[in-house]
């Protein structure tokens, strides 16, 4: 069985987490919105995930929405005293599955009592504050003003840490200057390397950075070189997709998702996969 403590851990505020994650956005039905398929499928793999060492799982309650953080209560609440659930809130769900940017008060108020009633807890680990100034990606603006009603409901004690999403880095250093701030989560993977400066200005911070859509956007000659670092290894191109992720930069944290048992011990099998300089240079 892969041993996730071989990459190491990192910490999230006063949380020590594996470096190696579970993202739960694949639990819902299909676009995220509405009920699984299969509901017992999804408890299966929530639950292989902690059998298998994961002590931390990304989600939120626009899942679904509500979908997501009802199955991970069901499959592991109560839960163990060494899992980190990281949620986040700015968004929410149209009728028919859109994502709409949801930043008044009021809104990441009752985002915050979502996830609480949902998931179960008396308070929320790590609480992402997600940006969506632009539905295409990170976008200047100032976010004072949600950032401000995340912090209230911090101090009321329902928020133990925050995190932020989709944001630039004049966002994060917007953000560190108001509270502390001890994760960042935006798009990066092989092919989107926009934050490589800002992946290397956190890691000095000691903050932790988590990539999300870990594989995909690729042109056809970075899926070749992928996939051929992957023959010659004996692995897929998830799992050297990931490898690059862990060695990257020690403050990277993974939440690969996915709604198979054998997917998700495929995934987490990367971590047992060693990249060889050579490899790290052609990808």
């Amino acid at each position: 069985m892969t041993n996730l403590a071989k990459v190491g851990t990192f910490k999230m505020g006063s949380r020590t987490v594996k470096r190696f994650g579970y993202g739960a956005m694949q639990l819902a039905g299909p676009g995220v919105f509405g009920p699984p398929r299969d509901r017992d499928a999804a408890l299966a793999v929530l639950r292989e995930a902690v059998k298998r060492g994961v002590d931390h799982i990304d989600t939120s309650d626009v899942y679904g929405p509500h979908v997501t953080n009802q199955i991970i209560r069901e499959a592991l609440h109560p839960y163990p005293r060494d899992l980190v659930i990281a949620t986040k809130v700015g968004a929410k769900r149209g009728p028919q599955g859109s994502w709409e940017p949801a930043f008044a008060a009021e809104d990441i108020m009752s985002a915050v009592h979502d996830n609480l009633r949902n998931l179960g807890v008396d308070a929320l680990d790590v609480v992402n504050l997600r940006i969506l100034f632009n539905a295409q990606g990170p976008a200047e603006g100032s976010i004072e003003a949600p950032l401000s009603a995340l912090m209230k409901l911090q101090r009321e004690g329902k928020v133990r840490h925050i995190g932020l999403s989709n944001v630039t880095a004049k966002q994060v250093e917007e953000g560190r200057a108001m509270t502390e701030i001890v994760c960042v989560q935006n798009l990066y993977n092989l092919a989107h390397r926009q934050d490589d400066a800002l992946i290397d200005s956190l890691a000095a911070a000691g903050i932790a950075y988590v990539p999300f859509f870990p594989l995909g956007g690729f042109s056809p000659l970075q899926s070749s070189t992928l996939s051929d670092v992957a023959r010659r290894l004996g692995a897929t191109p998830m799992q050297v997709a990931l490898a690059w992720l862990l060695r990257r930069s020690p403050n990277i944290l993974l939440i690969p998702g996915t709604s198979s048992v054998e997917h998700l011990r495929e995934n987490l099998a990367a971590a047992d996969l060693d990249l060889p300089d050579d490899a790290m240079k052609a990808l």
